[in-house]
């Protein structure tokens, strides 16, 4: 029997090899990158019908992000929302989907707050850190990640050891006292692959409401590591763990404020994998967990400056088989159970002891998808998932597609229908403003697309997309006048409240996302393009036909520049984010905007490169959130090192 620990790294360097390049004579056929858990198994791009964006180590250094949301921004049909410097509330909109409909995962493992109030991720305290590959995938996508895949999936992995012993140093400064360190030290053996890693960073930051003066900063710490353990050519085991502490300074709704917030997170991850059959078929079992606590606290007040205490844990699990029955048939299926437990209270400025009720929700799932290429080029997949949850009941998704290619990939047609959803979260259901009685959001989308390859130089794509969502949950404000609704009274009580949750809202979104990237000699140049049309569909509503709230509908990225054979690189980048509403029900408007980016690398050795960059190079005053500022130039100097 071969070996066969089915390590994503091994997988990835398989495939990518020059063997499958293509025969001699032949104009090469593009990389074949891999996605490797954003469909929770090894597949060939070129086989995918997803829409997928996958950046691979070079690219993301090339660009240069303190935070994961500065790389994502400079990808298709992706916006964002932002409530001042680094650390504050942040909000991911893919595709035009809320902020609380995008998965989030970490090396195999769903990260989630079930005590937020969409019970999604918050993007604010995740850095680039050891990060050594992204993976977007769009488009609904609960077939294989359940819950809260409507907008798509963010898939991340950290870096792993190549060498028995390697390590990693980077450092940077910049403007507002920022400083930015992370270090890693791993190594890879017959028995034992193993990495470690920790960052550090802090900033004095700006004024987080756009009027104020008093400078809010945000620091955090962060370390992570991977232990795969070989026990047998057939078996290994995994362990991963992921953990970050922030302290992040914020302003009341009018001004200055000195209110800050805590917020640890962890992750735990325990899997063990086995194969069978020669290796075709991959098992794996584990069990994860993620907590989250996060407080806030208000030194304006005279008794008790905690203000908000909330707890979230969510622990899984899994079990997961793929079967490659051949080459052209391949299959994945599962079963999983989520666990989410929550508490949460918002303390009085006294001395009175509050309460932490816990409230919880479990879900039980399978899932299945099939993929097979009948035909040399015509690859066909298609799959169901069904959930089982303790609160609203069931619920199926279904998906199906298909992408051919007439000449090795070069040439790339794509079409999917998708299926999403999204569970209450548990402050929505269990809150004061909470509501049992809410039901799933829905969506259901389909895209078509095409890529063209012209060499190794060029490379050209366009997606066009629709998704509809249906029972969208949404704030419900109580009359002021008159006899009140029962939803108006807290539950169990004759006491009256100012809203509720419920399931109130419709939303249509459809667009279109070009592509293109190319090289002549030391010149380069790439850029991306979206129209969305992300629009309120409530039946009575005041906002019928509007777009929706923070949603812009044109999206652009360039850059070009020069990559030298001596090492150096330079690049002028410019990113645009149309005008956009800044609330449901508001005429206001928050005004477009292009920010402009000078980025420079020098590879002194093989193993140290400088790098330095100026971002907003225009000083563009731009708001993402209305009233709240937005990071003005920024001057950042550092270095980074493997050996």
């Amino acid at each position: 029997m071969r070996p066969a620990y089915f390590s994503a790294v091994y997988v990835s360097a398989l495939l990518a090899s020059p063997a499958l390049a293509g025969e001699a004579g032949m104009e090469p056929a593009p990389d074949p990158s891999i996605v490797v858990t954003a469909l929770r198994s090894p597949v060939e791009q070129a086989r995918t019908s997803a829409t997928v964006t996958v950046l691979d180590e070079p690219a993301i250094r090339a660009q240069q992000p303190i935070a994961l949301t500065d790389l994502l921004l400079r990808t298709p049909g992706i916006s964002l929302t932002r409530n001042g410097g680094f650390g504050t509330a942040t909000s991911l909109r893919i595709r035009g989907a809320d902020a609380s409909q995008t998965v989030m995962v970490i090396d195999g493992v769903r990260i989630s707050d079930p005590s937020a109030t969409g019970g999604g991720y918050g993007f604010s305290n995740l850095l680039i850190d050891d990060i050594d590959r992204v993976e977007i995938l769009r488009g609904p996508q609960s077939i294989l990640w359940g819950s809260d895949a409507i907008g798509g999936v963010v898939n991340v992995l950290t870096r792993r050891a190549e060498r028995p012993l390697e390590g990693s140093v980077a450092v940077e400064a910049g403007t507002h006292d920022t400083v930015n360190a992370q270090a890693g030290i791993g190594g890879a053996g017959a028995l034992l692959d193993w990495r470690v890693s920790g960052s550090t960073f802090s900033t004095d930051g700006i004024s987080a409401r756009s009027n104020g003066t008093e400078a809010d900063g945000y620091r955090r710490t962060s370390a992570s590591g991977t232990a795969t353990l070989k026990v047998a050519p057939n078996l290994s085991v995994d362990l991963r763990g992921y953990w970050a502490d922030a302290r992040n300074e914020f302003d009341a709704t009018s001004g200055d404020s000195l209110a800050y917030g805590l917020t640890r997170e962890w992750t735990g991850y325990a899997g063990v994998n086995l194969a069978l059959f020669d290796g075709r078929l991959a098992n794996r079992f584990a069990v994860l967990q993620t907590e989250t606590d996060r407080e806030n606290y208000d030194p304006a007040r005279s008794i008790r400056p905690l203000n908000f205490d909330a707890h979230g844990r969510v622990r899984r699990f899994e079990y997961q088989g793929t079967l490659r029955a051949s080459d052209q048939v391949q299959a994945v299926f599962g079963a999983e159970r989520e666990e989410q437990r929550m508490t949460s209270a918002s303390p009085g400025n006294n001395r009175a002891a509050y309460a932490l009720v816990p409230q919880s929700a479990d879900t039980n799932s399978v899932y299945a998808e099939l993929r097979v290429t009948p035909l040399d080029g015509l690859t066909l997949n298609g799959g169901a998932r069904h959930d089982d949850q303790s609160r609203f009941g069931g619920n199926t998704v279904f998906t199906a597609g298909a992408v051919f290619t007439p000449n090795e990939g070069r040439t790339l047609l794509r079409a999917s229908y998708d299926e999403g959803f999204k569970a209450p979260s548990l402050y929505q259901l269990f809150s004061l403003y909470g509501s049992a009685a809410l039901q799933p959001e829905k969506a259901k989308g389909w895209s078509v697309g095409a890529e063209q390859t012209l060499g190794d130089k060029v490379h050209l794509s366009a997606t066009w997309f629709n998704r509809d969502t249906r029972n969208l949950i949404d704030f419900a404000t109580c009359p002021t006048t008159g006899s009140l609704p029962a939803a108006c009274f807290i539950p169990g009580t004759a006491t009256t409240r100012f809203g509720y949750y419920a399931n109130v809202r419709r939303a249509r979104a459809r667009g279109l996302e070009l592509a293109g990237r190319a090289q002549a000699g030391i010149l380069f140049a790439s850029g991306n393009y979206s129209w969305i049309a992300a629009e309120d569909r409530s039946p009575g509503s005041a906002d019928l036909g509007r777009q929706l709230a923070r949603v812009p509908r044109h999206l652009a990225n360039v850059e070009g520049g020069v990559d030298l054979p001596q090492g150096l690189r330079a690049s002028l980048a410019a990113r645009y984010a149309g005008r956009t509403f800044d609330r449901a029900g508001s005429a206001t408007v928050l005004p477009d905007y292009w920010l402009i980016d000078l980025r420079a690398q020098w590879r002194v050795t093989d193993g140290l490169t400088l790098h330095g960059r100026v971002e907003n190079l225009a000083d563009r005053h731009y708001e993402t959130a209305g009233g709240y500022g937005a990071l003005g130039r920024t001057v950042y100097l550092g270095l980074r090192s493997r050996f």
